[in-house]
């Protein structure tokens, strides 16, 4: 629970109950002996109805408190804990009410109609003057109601949550929460200086949903729920649809409302000219926190953008920035599905931030953890006192590798929760694509679990249908809503049609991230060079199913933490040189395969240490005070030109999803560690990709061609000295001549650098 905080006795919120120096242990207080001049005793509450009002169990407090005409005048009914009196305010009105004592404070005042009324309220040595929040109609229209309560609303945000508004010529905030199974909800806040007793909620009939309007109270209140359980007891509660949060380890919810104004209307204009999967596509995946510890997103704004477009790169991808309480998950354990983490700044400065990368041409992905959530008593486990957000059986709910619960995709009101999340994502930030992580655990009802852990699905299968419906439903949701936005599913296993349409029977992702190829082609290349014959298929079989989904090749940060090693150190070798010249064929061979390129941090420039969110990437090792600097620059200068050759060679974008962009030419030669391939774009135009991942030179080796071609022309070469390599290059355009190899009519005869991979154009 965040602690009380109290504002400063100077500035006084209009909402604010009581001032600091009059806060004390409450008790009951007597009613007055003699009645304040001008007003009569109103009706006395029930004894039950009072004490479900006082114990936050009343679910309709706005009958009870403010102003209502009857028999006899106008009722009055205020609680205002702590409060010595509490006047109503009118034109020609002035009259106090009576002490009921426990802080409420009530009055029948003969009046024809209730009128335009304010309420001045007096503490021991501090007297405000506020609206009265019970004098207000609901907030929320019947439409919000309806499409709640169908799961059908799009833009959840826009009515759930905390939502500065003006009301009723009022300004002030609207607070909304979803807790079907509460006997009663209120609102605490460093505008009640956290005392919950004075703002107790209604509910909206069936939908479940909890309303206050709070006068005076706006952008940047700290605030929580007090929930009453179905067992009457209370838990307080941070904003699942909170857009702004405490710094952790704190974690009250803030009220928020941008200001930003966008300057990227031509990027989102020309964001969906070509689909992601027929388009360059090379993503820099970056955690925030770490990518420069200790800047701020204003301040990353200032630096990541230059740093990615110098490097080529089309997109970031951005660790998940939703808020999370513990920052070793890497933001993989979600409390604020709806607020980016108050770590770097707020909202607004992550909103320019992704603004800024735009502006330099840069798109920009967001990781996405809709699988799982923490179970922190202050957030969304048992929400309103029973499972809410995670299933209602415990096996299903518990997920067995983290220790977090799954969330129910079979209600809802979770799948509106997870869709609209989405949404919220892309419309609110501009952010133009989600990289949804651990979809194999939600597909599966026995990920990770034993048998007789799991319940078979309607059919006796295993696979969540729950899961598929709203995979489906988020992302058809999110291409309809949001042109240009691309889904990528992170997906281990061969789940059949994860970048299918909806339409067709598939999951409907723009692009699914290749494990296998990932997993294989590390495997190979963590071998000696004289065993990597004994692994020749690890380079070769992703090319057996390249073309059944639209793929990402990911090097990603799974891959370069827990004792994994980095990139670079994955490769044994002899000596540094060696492995840095593997770690640049490799990256060669990866930009020329058919499927789009992922590299995290600080493998840019073959950081020999494995990744720690502590210290980000080694930069020192950039530093001209370092030795072996000139290597690793040189490795950063190859990205740098992978990305603008790739940029520039529509063979090796246009076709990446078709058999017919790719043709192997040299896929046996495991004695020689030799690979080379064919990349066609649509009009035909070709590019050579000849790989050679042992440390000989191979002099006179054949590789057949085409013999249309007259002349080959070296445009890149993982061996060149700027890069760091031996200087083994082919600086004259080759010809072919009319000897067959690989089964073709003719080839080329060349001398292949060591631990080192070349591309040809004609």
């Amino acid at each position: 629970m965040s602690a009380a905080r109290q504002p400063s006795p100077t500035v006084h919120d209009e909402a604010a109950p009581v001032p600091a120096s009059a806060k004390k242990p409450r008790a009951p207080r007597a009613r007055r002996a003699a009645p304040p001049r001008g007003v009569r005793p109103a009706p006395a509450l029930g004894g039950e109805e009072r004490a479900r009002l006082l114990e936050g169990r009343h679910h309709d407090p706005h009958a009870v408190l403010g102003a209502h005409a009857q028999r006899g005048g106008v009722a009055f009914r205020v609680l205002r804990p702590y409060a010595k009196t509490v006047t109503v305010l009118a034109k020609g009105l002035r009259t106090e009410l009576f002490d009921e004592g426990d802080g409420l404070f009530s009055g029948l005042l003969p009046l024809a109609g209730v009128p335009d009324y304010r309420l001045l309220v007096a503490y021991d040595s501090d007297e405000i003057e506020i609206h009265d929040p019970y004098r207000f109609l609901p907030s929320l229209g019947e439409l919000d109601l309806h499409l709640i309560g169908e799961g059908r609303h799009e833009q959840l945000w826009k009515a759930l949550g905390a939502e500065p508004v003006e009301h009723q010529g009022v300004a002030g905030t609207r607070f909304t929460v979803w807790a079907p199974n509460a006997q009663g909800v209120r609102v605490a806040g460093d505008f009640s200086y956290w005392d919950s007793l004075a703002y107790p909620m209604r509910s909206l009939g069936s939908s479940g949903v909890w309303e206050l309007f709070l006068p005076g109270v706006g952008a940047g209140a700290l605030y929580k729920f007090d929930i009453a359980r179905p067992d009457g007891s209370h838990t307080l509660r941070a904003d699942p649809m909170a857009r702004s949060a405490e710094v952790p380890p704190a974690n009250a919810s803030r009220v928020t409302a941008s200001e930003h104004e966008w300057r990227d209307a031509q990027w989102m204009a020309n964001r969906g000219a070509r689909a992601p999967h027929q388009a360059p596509f090379s993503v820099y995946e970056v955690h925030l926190a770490s990518w420069r510890p200790g800047l701020s997103y204003r301040q990353l704004a200032e630096q990541l953008p230059a740093y990615v477009k110098e490097l080529g790169f089309t997109h970031v991808e951005l660790m998940p920035v939703a808020e999370h309480p513990f920052g070793g998950s890497w933001g993989y354990q979600v409390t604020g599905f709806y607020a980016p983490t108050s770590r770097m700044g707020t909202p607004d400065d992550f909103r320019f931030l992704v603004d800024a990368l735009h502006q330099a041409g840069i798109g920009v992905i967001v990781d996405w953890v809709p699988a799982h959530f923490p179970r922190d008593d202050w957030a969304l486990a048992e929400f309103d006192g029973r499972p809410l957000y995670e299933h209602q059986d415990p096996q299903r709910a518990a997920h067995p590798d983290w220790g977090t619960l799954e969330f129910d995709y079979g209600r809802k009101e979770v799948r509106n929760f997870l869709v609209a999340n989405a949404v919220y994502w892309c419309e609110e930030f501009h952010v133009d694509g989600l990289r949804v992580d651990a979809v194999a655990s939600m597909l599966y009802l026995d990920y990770s679990r034993r048998e007789g852990e799991w319940t078979p699905n309607e059919h006796g299968g295993r696979e969540n249908l729950d899961a598929v419906a709203f995979l489906q439903e988020m992302n058809a949701t999110v291409y309809r809503r949001c042109p240009g936005v691309v889904t990528i599913a992170e997906e281990s296993t061969a789940w059949a049609g994860v970048t299918l349409p909806t339409d067709a029977g598939g999951l409907g992702f723009g692009l699914k991230w290749n494990m296998g190829w990932m997993h294989d082609t590390l495997r190979y290349m963590s071998k000696e060079s004289v065993h990597r014959k004994y692994h020749h298929n690890d380079m070769t079989f992703g090319m057996v199913y390249a073309f059944s989904e639209n793929f990402v090749l990911p090097i990603s940060h799974d891959e370069v933490v827990h004792g994994k090693g980095s990139l670079v150190s994955k490769i044994p070798g002899g000596d540094w040189w060696q492995q840095r010249a593997a770690h640049r064929a490799y990256l060669g061979f990866m930009w020329a395969h058919p499927g789009k390129q992922l590299l995290f941090m600080g493998q840019e420039f073959a950081q020999g240490s494995e990744w720690s969110e502590r210290y980000g990437p080694d930069w020192w090792l950039l530093d001209d005070s370092y030795a072996a600097a000139g290597d690793h620059r040189g490795v950063r200068t190859l990205v740098r030109d992978l990305n603008r050759g790739y940029a520039a060679a529509p063979a090796l974008w246009e076709r990446d999803s078709v058999p017919e962009g790719f043709a192997w030419v040299e896929a046996d030669a495991a004695e020689d560690n030799v690979f080379a391939f064919l990349r066609y774009a649509q009009d035909g135009s070709q590019l050579l990709c000849v790989s050679n991942f042992s440390p000989v030179v191979r002099h006179g080796y054949r590789i057949g061609v085409p013999e249309d071609v007259a002349l080959w022309h070296e445009v890149l070469n993982t061996d060149h000295e700027q890069y760091g390599g031996s200087g083994v290059r082919l600086l004259q355009p080759l010809r072919p001549e009319p000897v067959p190899a690989q089964g073709r009519p003719a080839s080329l005869r060349m001398t292949l650098p060591p631990l080192a991979t070349v591309w040809f154009r004609p």
